[in-house]
């Protein structure tokens, strides 16, 4: 039997209750606590994370100006550079133990960009990597990024992929630290802007069963507990 990845789909959160769940989540994976592979999807509030690679450059603006404009400004364990999550971006954050997979964190960015590349094939959008950089790009265009901070190679936070989200957040920063790079998004590439919640749940069951494929797990739906806990409705 195909080992299963369990779905939690927490809807749209702040970034900071998240960042804590995933934190706590990987702890328990690392214990043995949880004992299944996870991937978080969300939507979050708009907000500017700073990954470990964060230049001044990438920043045109003061921390202060941002927050001015109602912006806030998050630094982060992850891997890259700035980037901005916010409504209309789906965001994956997987839980997985490398050592069950390959601990081989080169191998698990080529993944998580093969994962987004087959969903984007199936809504037809033509996807490809940028040779040296990480994310997935169609048309010269920047349709996902990706960040990843692995402990005991147990991964944590992971993609963003821009589905119906205006994009305007990313004005305020140099995306990722690529001077002159062109963010797009699936509703941009297809022209489909008439039912974002139909182009949204596309995309999103796009991506489920992409990463499943991916990683060679089975997508099943997950719920958290009040208590914690992580239990799955996998039919016994």
């Amino acid at each position: 039997m195909t080992p299963p990845v369990l779905l939690l789909d927490l809807g749209r959160r702040a970034y900071g209750e998240v960042l804590e769940l995933q934190r706590t989540l990987a702890r328990r994976r690392i214990a043995g606590e949880i004992t299944d592979d996870l991937l978080l999807l969300v939507e979050h509030e708009p907000v500017v994370t700073l990954g470990r690679g964060t230049r001044a450059a990438s920043l045109p603006l003061p921390l202060a100006e941002l927050a001015r404009r109602g912006m806030e400004a998050v630094e982060v364990e992850r891997g890259g550079d700035v980037t901005w999550h916010g409504p209309g971006q789906l965001v994956g954050y997987p839980i997985l133990d490398l050592t069950r997979h390959q601990p081989d964190l080169h191998w698990y960015l080529r993944r998580l960009e093969a994962a987004l590349i087959a969903a984007l094939s199936r809504l037809d959008v033509p996807a490809e990597r940028n040779p040296g950089l990480t994310g997935v790009w169609t048309r010269g265009r920047k349709i996902a990024s990706i960040g990843i901070h692995v402990k005991q190679w147990v991964t944590l936070h992971g993609f963003a992929l821009n589905v119906t989200a205006a994009l305007t957040g990313f004005d305020l920063i140099v995306p990722c630290g690529i001077q002159g790079v062109v963010m797009t998004s699936v509703a941009r590439e297809r022209g489909d802007r008439d039912d974002p919640a139909a182009l949204e749940a596309e995309t999103r069951a796009a991506v489920i069963e992409s990463f499943g494929t991916a990683f060679e797990r089975e997508p099943v739906i997950g719920t958290l507990e009040p208590d914690g806990t992580v239990a799955s409705q996998r039919a016994s």
